[in-house]
């Protein structure tokens, strides 16, 4: 059994796309340009590729550090002697379109009007994002994956490969996810993106073009989601009731308990480096993620073909 290693500093690389991209929507996004990170080496017959799709706050980062030194989100899975063996697989992260960290997104500028794409910039799926990767992973002169892996988000992402495009992928690893979201997610979805548009800085999405970024929703935003990340009851097991100091201060704004502190601390963090049209994208992109609704509700008929 080989020694779990590190694969110390990589570096982010980037392929621009001239050919302009059909959207689920109708809509077009011309040229624009994927940041991606390769892990490994690519085998002669090409055939040992791993694509690992990113979830909602993460990136092509996925293993080793990068130049200020920060772990890949998924470190312990990438690398020589882990589960993504870097001496068997050539692995491959790519950031997705719409994010903001590095692939055209609604931050960069948009070629028709010169200013921040902001709110403009078209609503992208799953399955866009699927296209995209598959124009990436097809310039890299990649016929086949050995697999597509990911977690939550990224788990629809794989789901979405096995379907769309079963001749490219040999196994689909789809971790903690979902073949749709329930209503009541969605209903947190939209209660987490209200709280963003509703923000005084928001400036209807664009916000870049008054110099202010719409902090206070984000941090809403980010409670939000975190309470759905956690159960009930897996958040009683590590919070509980219990209190951040010995004695209950009497406050309706302090902080009494430790769950609002870890709530206000996500929240915190976040808002000082995620992109509020960002999540707007991509929490709209969950919400609409539903193989099934082509086939008559079922799931089986979607995934036929794989």
């Amino acid at each position: 059994m080989p020694t779990a290693a590190s694969l110390g500093t990589v570096q982010a690389q980037s392929m621009h796309f001239n050919e302009p991209l059909r959207l689920r929507s109708g809509a077009e996004l011309p040229a624009y340009t994927l940041v991606y990170e390769t892990y490994g080496t690519l085998a002669a017959d090409r055939r040992n590729a791993v694509l690992v799709c990113h979830a909602l706050n993460a990136s092509h980062h996925v293993g080793g550090r990068d130049a200020q030194g920060q772990p890949g989100w998924w470190d312990n899975l990438v690398g020589p002697g882990k589960p993504l063996d870097t001496d068997r697989f050539f692995v491959i992260g790519i950031n997705n379109l719409g994010s903001c960290f590095g692939s055209t997104g609604p931050t960069h500028v948009n070629p028709a009007t010169g200013q921040p794409w902001g709110a403009d910039f078209p609503v992208v799926t799953v399955e866009d994002w699927v296209a995209a990767q598959v124009r990436l992973v097809e310039a890299l002169g990649i016929e086949r994956l050995a697999a597509v892996v990911g977690g939550s988000l990224g788990g629809m992402q794989a789901l979405a490969w096995a379907i769309h495009h079963p001749q490219r992928v040999a196994n689909c690893v789809a971790v903690a996810t979902a073949p749709n979201l329930s209503a009541q997610n969605i209903a947190f979805n939209e209660v987490a993106r209200r709280a963003i548009v509703t923000d005084p800085e928001f400036h209807d999405g664009h916000y870049l073009r008054h110099g202010t970024v719409p902090k206070r929703g984000l941090r809403v935003a980010r409670m939000i989601g975190h309470i759905t990340y956690l159960s009930d009851d897996a958040m009683e097991q590590k919070f509980g009731r219990e209190l951040r100091q010995a004695e209950l201060g009497y406050s309706t704004q302090d902080i009494e308990f430790q769950i609002e502190s870890y709530l206000r601390h996500q929240g915190d963090k976040f808002s000082e480096y995620f992109d509020a049209n960002t999540y707007l994208l991509i929490t709209r992109a969950l919400d609409y993620f539903d193989p099934a609704a082509a086939h008559g509700g079922e799931l089986a008929r979607a995934f036929a073909a794989a």
